[in-house]
């Protein structure tokens, strides 16, 4: 039987009227009250992974704020800087034409109703199967449906014994179904430098790691069918198994951008030279 309704963090949905519903107990999905919350025309998720529950019945506060910055500066230093920007950049471009898909980096994202205290900000995630990659000031959990499918957090002074402790423990309870950590000083927080994992149980286990000519750690991501790697000089990049490339970082990018820029207007002098030569022949004849 066909239900018109989704459901995620124990909260139904009606799709067809746009509207919570409470759902008989016959469905197997657990009563509770909550508002509506999303305008008109759009459709929640059907596929949302388990999330960390509610005590008791939960009605979502409208009145409650979420801010979009926990006043923490992005990065501590060049380091993590530089690999978060790659890494969200890479990925955006990868996915640019994917509206399914959303990638985002160092925004607050809240996991439980009501409880605007309670909040992450991963440096790095990517939700597949979002409702619109259009931009956002931060990730809501219950309202968009459903939890990232990967996280990355980058090491820095301050935040690696969280990352590996405390953010591990609420990714693995939202659902995330892949986590990451990369130390971007080469070892000085842990190694090996980059860890992947993936939810196996409600535990996270740890993805296989392998080195060749090109990298000194690989590691195959499988929600993103993407190879994350350690060169040789301690960089993060990310390499594409189908197409054998490597995916772009930003100041590639520029320096792509300057040639091509470079070559038109070298190919426009040719052009305006050409075009003069042409007026001066036809004027001797």
């Amino acid at each position: 039987m066909f239900w018109p309704w989704a459901s995620f963090a124990g909260v139904a949905y009606n799709i067809h009227a746009n509207r919570p519903v409470e759902v008989a107990a016959a469905t197997g999905i657990r009563r509770i009250t909550c508002r509506a919350i999303y305008g008109a025309g759009t459709m929640v998720s059907k596929t949302a992974r388990p999330q960390i529950p509610f005590d008791g019945d939960e009605v979502d506060d409208l009145t409650i704020e979420y801010p979009s910055s926990d006043g923490e500066p992005m990065a501590e230093n060049d380091w993590q800087y530089i690999a978060i920007t790659d890494t969200v950049h890479a990925l955006r471009f990868r996915y640019r034409h994917r509206e399914d898909v959303y990638v985002a980096g160092d925004m607050m994202m809240y996991y439980r109703m009501n409880r605007p205290d309670l909040s992450v900000a991963p440096d790095v995630y990517a939700v597949i199967g979002a409702e619109g990659n259009h931009r956002r000031d931060s990730w809501i959990v219950w309202r968009e449906g459903r939890s990232p499918d990967f996280v990355m957090e980058i090491a820095s002074p301050s935040t690696w014994r969280r990352d590996a402790g405390e953010k591990r423990d609420i990714y693995a309870a939202m659902g995330v179904a892949e986590y990451w950590r990369f130390d971007p000083t080469g070892g000085d927080f842990f190694t090996p430098t980059l860890v992947g994992e993936r939810l196996v149980d409600g535990r996270y286990r740890q993805l296989a790691s392998s080195a060749d000519s090109e990298a000194r750690q690989r590691i195959r991501s499988i929600v993103l069918e993407l190879d994350f790697c350690v060169l040789d000089d301690g960089e993060l990049r990310l390499h594409d198994p189908e197409t054998g490339e490597w995916l772009r970082t930003p100041r590639e990018d520029g320096e792509g951008r300057l040639i091509a820029e470079a070559a038109l207007r070298e190919a426009e002098a040719e052009n305006a030279q050409l075009r003069e030569e042409l007026r001066r022949l036809q004027r001797q004849r």
